[in-house]
């Protein structure tokens, strides 16, 4: 795989290019972290507020950036220091920068793992060919991924490390070891707990395939339970919770640690409404809030303030449609999990089987979430990635997700200097997605449509190109950027809400309708 090693230097390298580019409120958050878990005793790690950036990922990442903190030290001692908000000295920028790049090393590792235990050898490997060869076309998919690039390389986080240690969970799972692949997937609950969205397809694949056994029809066995093994597997996640939260929990602060990472008080929607169903209720109410003025069904006094398109962080009313509450968001989440857990339960077939179910878990709660950010449209993105060169129809899904779900990261990226780039970028992986998925499943671009796509799901992709330039010039051309500032982050929203959904109920279709193969009797 000489030629995986070439492209993931060739990206390594395009990353370095980007560190120039726009920081997001995300870069003084972990500098706060850096700070917080090297100067403070652990504790004071979850009661420190001096910048509004409070910790609030799991003890895990707080490890994690204490043993960052021991390099960093190296570099500029004055941002480790707690008082020093905002601190954005050459030495820094240049430090946080490369520690996103140089823990990706461990994704590249993972995805070099799956390409070789996971996909199928295929004659088309042995060309070589980036735009052939359906390992490659994988690695590239993974390590080019343009939300990836965008969200750690310029916006700053480190998704691409967690997701590298969700791939290698994903890679033992596959192998048949399954103690490891809950060890890892515990290990990556506890560095950033929003992994929770997929937790109950890791429940529901390890308690049926690992402590039951299956009679020859698939059937399960209910005699075959296996309490040791539930035991195994318990310790081991609970020894990683334990090596996490241990310190706490004696110290008597895990209240404290859980109300800063579950922080209700955050409000339904983040200010940037992820293009989910509720961006689509939101809509909805406030259309039926003007229809109702206009029609004077309600009075103009009764309409509260547009604090939903106010572009703030905060809780908010419905005004005709019911306010939703988080248990209302979390009861709609397990119910759109449900049948995909079901699923699993009585078809477990093998790792394909496990990541449909996972895709769905994830899509359940990005849709229905409570508060959801719109960046974790990659934690469906990635394993769809994973189907997409062996299966047509996931290959089709996985496209307009991509290119839709990349481009409603557009709003991260505000700043002028940034706009040409994120606007490339995600031409160029959309570009190479199409012919490459096209050319491995046979379907060349037509006239009147994209490859693997019919007419009209090619002119809704399409549509964002008008829908951009309104967003980046129109917008302000006909005046109205300080009277609706919050309008274009609307018309994003809605506009790719309404193609995740489509994704989402094809994908679950695709799911459901999928039958076993029969074997032919002899």
């Amino acid at each position: 795989m000489a030629t995986f090693w070439l492209v993931a230097s060739v990206i390594t390298c395009f990353k370095l290019l980007l560190m120039p580019t726009y920081r997001s409120t995300d870069f003084e958050v972990h500098r706060n972290w850096l700070a917080i878990t090297h100067s403070l005793p652990i504790k004071d790690w979850y009661y420190e507020k001096t910048s509004e950036w409070t910790l609030d990922y799991p003890p895990l990442f707080a490890w994690l950036e204490m043993a960052l903190s021991q390099v960093a030290q190296y570099f500029d001692k004055n941002m480790l220091v707690v008082s020093n908000l905002n601190y954005a000295s050459e030495s820094t920028v240049l430090f946080q920068k490369l520690s996103v790049i140089g823990t990706d090393f461990l994704f590249v590792y993972a995805v070099n793992q799956f390409c070789r235990k996971y996909l199928k050898p295929s004659r088309k490997d042995e060309t070589q060919d980036l735009f052939e060869s359906p390992k490659l076309i994988t690695c590239a998919l993974l390590l080019a991924n343009f939300g990836l690039l965008i969200v750690d390389h310029i916006h700053f986080q480190y998704n691409g490390f967690l997701t590298g240690v969700l791939l290698l969970s994903i890679v033992r799972l596959h192998e048949g070891r399954n103690i490891s692949s809950a060890f890892w997937f515990a290990v990556l609950l506890n560095l950033k707990h929003i992994y929770l969205y997929i937790a109950p397809a890791y429940f529901v694949y390890l308690l049926r395939c690992y402590c039951f056994r299956s009679a020859p029809d698939g059937r399960i066995q209910w005699r075959s339970f296996s309490i040791t093994r539930l035991f195994s597997l318990g310790l081991t996640v609970l020894s990683v919770f334990g090596v996490s939260f241990g310190p706490f929990l004696y110290m008597g602060q895990l209240p404290q640690v859980l109300s800063r990472l579950f922080p209700f008080k955050r409000g339904l929607c983040h200010a940037y409404w992820a293009p989910n169903f509720w961006a689509l209720y939101n809509v909805a109410d406030k259309a039926a809030t003007i229809a109702g003025v206009q029609l004077r069904v309600i009075q103009p006094d009764a309409v509260g303030s547009a604090t939903m398109t106010g572009g703030l962080v905060q809780e908010f009313r419905h005004t005709v449609l019911p306010s939703v509450s988080p248990l209302a968001t979390m009861l709609l989440t397990l119910l759109a999990m449900m049948p995909a857990m079901l699923k699993l339960w009585y078809n477990p077939r093998g790792t394909t089987s496990f990541l449909r179910c996972l895709t769905l878990c994830a899509f359940a709660s990005y849709m229905f979430g409570w508060h959801v950010h719109e960046k974790a449209i990659l934690l469906i993105l990635i394993p769809l990635i994973l189907l997409s060169t062996e299966r047509k129809k996931e290959a089709q899904i996985f496209l307009i997700l991509s290119t839709i779900g990349g481009y409603s990261l557009f709003p991260l990226l505000f700043t002028q200097f940034e706009t040409p780039i994120k606007i490339l970028l995600l031409a160029l992986y959309t570009f190479y997605a199409f012919t490459s998925l096209g050319r491995i499943h046979g379907i060349p671009a037509r006239p009147t449509a994209l490859p693997l796509l019919s007419s009209l799901e090619s002119l809704y992709l399409l549509g964002i190109v008008p829908l951009e330039i309104y967003n980046s010039v129109g917008h302000s051309a006909l005046g109205l950027s300080q009277r609706f500032p919050f309008v274009p982050l609307l018309l994003t929203s809605v506009y790719c809400a309404f193609g995740i959904t489509y994704c989402w109920l094809r994908f679950y279709w695709l799911t459901l309708s999928d039958r076993p193969k029969k074997q032919k009797s002899s």
